[in-house]
């Protein structure tokens, strides 16, 4: 073999499928997105009056706390224990990352040795399964059962001795299906019995519907030494180009995150932070207020979807900004979502990169509002139409 090569842990990740979808929407002259999940608010006033302030420090200008600097961490205590009923004790501890992505990558450096196990429920979010095999672990898929909700019984069935973690991700990307409390409850507990961690990816907590809840595993009482709790501001603050996210961890794995975080980033950006500090100063009805525009985009998508006569089915959309729509055709999701680009101008993410069983296209109505939505998705339904 070359001593020049690519390293196997590498060559086994799927191509990233957000790059190679925007490549050729760039390339199809007013193609429209609906396909990379972002929301079509930046963050609140606040988030930028906060980095005014800051500017003269020299603070800025230096490297902070691998785990995110003081400030940040006292203001997101405060959002744990208001609205997901989490405390930050002696047992466990806030660890500041660069988004949500890279803290599901710094936890399988952490956690797992080549040949161990990590369970993800399938449809699965890519970058999970992504970042579990350039860990050299094994991703282990747990199909999901009805209306894509948790099924027990089969992820009791993937359990085996070198499983590391069970990962759960409500609501869901690409599905929107949020996790009830007695779902989340029964996989904390499988944790539990079998000394596993579980992995709560809460991305999307404020993007609920139609009487759904978010519940918060790392809530329940004597969950902190098994599970992990991860967070974005990327979405509902409206600060993907900002790039921060953090984690709820057990403090016994503090030790470790640390040298992997040392290694990789040395701490997260200064300035983001600051901002971050800042967006969370603003009232939560800057929040609901976005969201209650989001809504109405939903509820548009679905309304277009269910009048249009396609042989589709859709996912209930429960949560977070997307309709997984079932295809009924012959060709392959991704074949489908090259020709909606190509041919109609129009950008969706095919479900084979989620792993999903079937042809299914992930749409995302987080970006677009109003009648530039309503446009787009009748330049889908056109689509589909055709094929």
């Amino acid at each position: 073999m070359p001593k020049q090569c690519i390293s196997r842990r590498v060559q086994a990740v799927q191509t990233p499928i957000i790059p190679a979808i925007n490549q050729l929407a760039r390339a199809t002259p007013g193609a429209v997105s609906l396909g990379q999940g972002v929301v079509y608010y930046g963050p609140p006033a606040q988030a930028y009056q906060e980095i005014e302030k800051r500017l003269p420090s020299h603070t800025l200008n230096t490297y902070g706390p691998v785990e995110g600097i003081p400030e940040l961490a006292g203001i997101l205590a405060e959002k744990l224990a208001a609205r997901n009923g989490i405390r930050i004790h002696q047992y466990n501890r806030i660890f500041v990352t660069a988004g949500a992505n890279m803290a599901f990558s710094s936890l399988m450096m952490a956690l797992a040795d080549p040949g161990d196990e990590i369970i993800l429920l399938a449809p699965c979010y890519f970058n999970h399964e992504m970042a579990v095999t350039l860990a050299s672990a094994i991703p282990v898929l747990a199909p999901a059962g009805e209306n894509f909700h948790p099924d027990i019984d089969t992820i009791k069935a993937a359990i085996t001795t070198k499983t590391r973690a069970i990962v759960t991700v409500s609501p869901n990307n690409p599905t929107g299906a949020v996790y009830t409390r007695q779902e989340l409850t029964a996989i904390n507990q499988l944790c539990a019995q079998h000394g596993i961690y579980h992995i709560s990816d809460e991305a999307y907590e404020d993007f609920v519907y139609g009487g759904h809840t978010h519940f918060s595993a790392a809530s329940l009482t004597g969950s902190e030494a098994h599970t992990i709790s991860l967070y974005s501001l990327s979405k509902a603050y409206g600060f993907a180009g900002w790039r921060i996210g953090y984690m709820v961890i057990p403090e016994k794995l503090f030790a470790a995150l640390r040298k992997v975080q040392d290694t990789v980033l040395i701490s997260p950006t200064m300035i983001s932070q600051y901002a971050a500090l800042g967006a969370h100063k603003a009232a939560y009805t800057y929040i609901e207020n976005n969201i209650a525009e989001i809504k109405k985009s939903r509820r548009l998508c679905l309304r277009q979807l269910h009048h249009s006569g396609l042989p589709a089915g859709a996912a209930h959309a429960e949560g977070a900004f997307y309709i997984f729509l079932k295809l009924t055709t012959r060709q392959d999701d991704f074949s489908v979502a090259r020709q909606l680009i190509e041919q109609h101008g129009i950008a969706t993410i095919p479900g084979q990169a989620f792993a999903a069983t079937g042809a299914w296209l992930r749409i995302s109505y987080g970006a677009l509002t109003g009648q530039a939505l309503a446009n787009a998705i009748e330049k889908l339904v056109s689509g589909l139409r055709k094929l």
